[in-house]
């Protein structure tokens, strides 16, 4: 599985396990500053932070149970 696109070029070459312990900065789109808000507001310092962190996981809940909703 190729996720280079999803990382910044210096995490490339790393293992799925070292990734979860990376700053969330690895995260391609994710600046310095952006990882330092999510420090500061959620305590997130990881990948492995944001994966956890449960309003992540309930609006990727949402978002799975939203595409076989049924509507009116």
């Amino acid at each position: 599985m190729n996720i280079n696109k999803m990382l910044d070029k210096a995490y490339e070459s790393k293992s799925f396990r070292e990734l979860l312990d990376a700053p969330v900065d690895a995260l391609e789109g994710v600046s310095a500053g952006d990882a330092k808000l999510l420090n500061e507001a959620f305590r997130i310092k990881t990948i492995r932070d944001l994966a956890n962190w449960k309003h992540a996981r309930w609006a990727q809940a949402i978002a799975v149970a939203a595409e076989t909703e049924e509507t009116k």
